[in-house]
């Protein structure tokens, strides 16, 4: 995956909530993902339909999400059922997998728009050559959300790299898997995420007898 650091960065000069009171940006939950497919389906939105599909799968934060390239996703037109990128933000590497109706999504986009290796896999409308833009991802984002009649307010680009990691845990509590999905170095970290407390992980680490 080629640099682009300056065009899609995860860490900004100014940051971007200064001065505005913030708080964690919930998981979607299954029915919402069902409304949101089923209308970019209907719609004919090929290249929304893929991006969020591979924003659920891959956990990716936006800067890591936008600035993949057709090769990190796919070889010789086919969609791999898992990648492995490099980490903008940490700089470490992460895997992620694509379930069927992802790689579905994404094959379908790459034929639509005669992607190849080495292009970005969500080019920018202006110029080609280039990813899109994280802001111009968070725009999409809000117009998929008030679509299904969600208030994008209350929501950001983090909602959809949090919504897989919190149904894998909620399913089984299995926190060292979330953190190796996510990334993080820590599983402090995860566990911060995740939105849950040490209490809470404690108690479903007793429970798992070794």
């Amino acid at each position: 995956m080629q640099d682009g650091t300056a065009d899609h960065p995860c860490r900004t000069a100014t940051p971007w909530n200064r001065g505005k009171l913030i708080g964690p940006k919930p998981p979607l939950k299954a029915k919402e993902l069902w409304s949101n497919r089923v209308r970019l389906q209907v719609a004919h939105r090929v290249r929304d339909l893929a991006l969020f599909n591979l924003a659920l799968d891959s956990k990716l934060r936006a800067c890591d999400l936008v600035a993949l390239r057709v090769d990190d996703v796919a070889l010789n037109g086919r969609v791999r059922s898992r990648a492995t990128i490099m980490q903008r933000k940490t700089g470490r590497p992460v895997q992620f997998e694509t379930t069927e109706q992802t790689r579905e999504a994404v094959a379908r986009w790459l034929e639509k728009k005669d992607l190849h290796k080495g292009q970005p896999l969500f080019p920018s409308r202006v110029n080609r050559r280039k990813s899109m833009t994280t802001r111009q991802y968070a725009r999409l984002l809000t117009s998929w959300l008030r679509a299904i009649g969600l208030d994008p307010s209350a929501y950001g680009t983090h909602s959809l790299r949090r919504t897989k990691a919190s149904m894998i845990y909620r399913r089984t509590g299995n926190l060292r898997a979330v953190q190796l999905l996510l990334g993080h170095t820590k599983i402090e970290s995860t566990v911060r995420y995740l939105g849950i407390d040490v209490g809470d992980a404690l108690l479903i680490a007793e429970q798992v007898e070794i």
